[in-house]
């Protein structure tokens, strides 16, 4: 039986490694080389099942192996087991059958960043924060696949959700059921001449959304338009084309992609009959823009059709094509990399030329390559998409991405709900003395921001002793660490506009769903009212674009 289950995953692995072998020797011509690597590899994989002094688990060997590999090329370029490539057909289609929510997985349980309103979580009553610990008899602590695929499965079966909720541990039985995951979740007039569409992926709908939603604002007076792509991830290629279609005429270039393999160099041209290539529009980018999102921004910012205000966007600008493998799973190999109608490179990254930590690199602004739009304006490469109004509250800075991605302005809304009441959205603010709270609550979580040049500097202590110079730069390291310790209690109160900001968004999430948050946006957000003015004020837009 277990040379039957060993021969089973070492055929397929042989499968792919030819597959990737023969693609290789039609680019590189060096058949020969890839062979003997091929060869060398599948020894080792049997002789290490077969002779290792513990048992191995051939799977968990292979993963870590394809893993490993691929890490050395980029962070888009993956292997997609059977569940894998099932999710991304749902991410693609907007269809999706679970519990109802978004959730995050953990090492040892899944929370739930938002459940969506009205559907089955709920309405079971689960709210943002609470964390998943068992799915019907199984603890996400044991579970080794990702635990999300324990919440989904057909629409009308049931399952039994087990969950911690401020220190309580709480059961809940679930519905499960179908849900459409919407591109534009939310279209609104913000004054009576403006329309405001959020997109929030480039899905198979997201075209067809756009173009309901700006229909429909059209019929309710709109004459200026806001398209909102921040913290938009991208998606399809096609959908983009389709989206930039919108606004400009036919046979217009969006998007060229480049390649080492002729066949990848393509030219992407709108196909369709635009809805409106007059209407003022302001698109609204940050750094969580990405891929399809700067496709987008991109090509009506070269075509001097909309003003870009925010950030500078993601700089995702590598292409990706799945291939299929064996036994229903994919890769998803770059192929190629994004440029604008101008001529930019989109990509940010340099993840072929790592510096001596091995990180990728990204090129310095003295490096940037100037570029024209039609009407001649100046635009630069270097990287995402450089807005024509920059809005400085919408630039996160190091120490706001440090504190987000370890979900303590997540953490705290969710501290906040449980002690607070908030009734009235529109008015909202948070208080000065509970950004101080904030801040105490980040005390009481150990967080310590370490910036890049004190990692640099410790580096540096480090070589120092081995050299035994310590002693003769001590007190000029120590001068410069205290330095750096002023810069980062003082950090957090200079970064106050941004981090009240992100608490608010949390905390309306909380409160009133992310419909909410949109309509809290119309009335509160930067961003918004600086596109408001803009378009308010005409001869500014067209000074802007000329």
């Amino acid at each position: 039986m277990k040379n039957f289950l060993r021969n089973r995953l070492v055929i397929p692995v042989f499968a792919l490694l030819i597959f990737l072998g023969t693609s290789a020797f039609t680019y590189k011509n060096d058949f020969f080389e890839i062979a003997k690597q091929i060869e060398i590899f599948t020894t080792l994989f049997k002789e290490l099942n077969m002779n290792y002094v513990d048992e191995t688990n051939p799977g968990d060997l292979m993963d870590t192996a394809i893993k490993s590999m691929l890490a050395d090329l980029d962070p888009y370029t993956n292997f997609y087991n059977e569940q894998d490539v099932e999710a991304s057909r749902i991410n693609n289609a907007g269809d999706y059958t679970g519990i109802g929510a978004r959730v995050l997985t953990l090492k040892d349980k899944l929370v739930i960043i938002e459940p969506y309103k009205d559907y089955a979580a709920d309405k079971a009553g689960l709210k943002a924060g609470d964390e998943i610990i068992k799915v019907d008899n199984v603890s996400v602590a044991d579970f080794k696949d990702d635990a999300a695929n324990l919440l989904q499965g057909a629409a009308g079966t049931e399952v039994k959700i087990t969950y911690k909720r401020q220190g309580q541990t709480n059961t809940a039985k679930i519905i499960r059921e179908s849900l459409e995951i919407k591109a534009v979740p939310h279209y609104s007039m913000v004054d009576e001449t403006t329309g405001y569409v959020v997109l929030r992926k480039f899905n198979e709908r997201a075209s067809s959304e756009t173009v309901s939603a700006i229909r429909a604002l059209k019929n309710q007076g709109a004459m200026k338009l806001i398209l909102d792509l921040r913290g938009n991830p991208g998606g399809l290629l096609s959908e983009a084309v389709n989206v930039t279609n919108i606004f400009v005429p036919q046979n217009q270039l969006v998007v060229t992609t480049k390649s080492k393999v002729k066949k990848y160099n393509k030219t992407y041209y709108t196909q369709r009959e635009p809805i409106d290539t007059e209407i003022p529009l302001i698109v609204l980018i940050d750094g969580s823009s990405a891929s399809a999102s700067e496709i987008v921004s991109g090509a009506l910012q070269d075509m001097d059709r909309a003003v870009i205000v925010g950030s500078r966007s993601f700089g995702k600008g590598l292409v990706q094509r799945p291939k299929p493998l064996t036994y229903g799973t994919q890769m998803k190999i770059t192929i190629s990399r994004y440029y604008t109608p101008s001529g930019r490179c989109i990509q940010a990254l340099d993840y072929w030329n790592r510096d001596e930590n091995g990180k990728a690199t990204r090129v310095k602004q003295e490096n940037y390559n100037a570029f024209k739009t039609r009407n001649g304006r100046g635009v630069y490469d270097g990287g995402g998409i450089q807005p024509d109004i920059e809005v400085e509250i919408s630039k996160k800075t190091p120490i706001s991405k440090a504190i987000m991605s370890e979900y303590l302005i997540f953490d705290f809304a969710t501290n906040y709900y449980y002690n607070n009441t908030v009734e009235d959205l529109e008015n909202f603010k948070l208080s000065d003395s509970e950004f101080k709270n904030f801040k105490n609550y980040l005390k009481t979580t150990g967080f310590d921001f370490e910036t890049n040049t004190e990692k640099a500097f410790n580096n540096a202590i480090a070589v120092a002793e081995d050299e035994e110079l310590e002693n003769t730069i001590d007190s000029e390291y120590n001068n410069l660490i205290k330095a750096l310790q002023d810069y980062k209690s003082s950090a957090i109160d200079n970064d106050k506009a941004l981090l009240k900001s992100l608490i608010t968004d949390e905390i309306i999430k909380r409160y009133f769903y992310s419909e909410g948050l949109y309509t809290y946006y119309t009335a509160n957000n930067p961003e918004i009212k600086k596109a408001q003015g803009i378009l308010n004020n005409p001869s500014q837009y067209a000074s802007i674009l000329r």
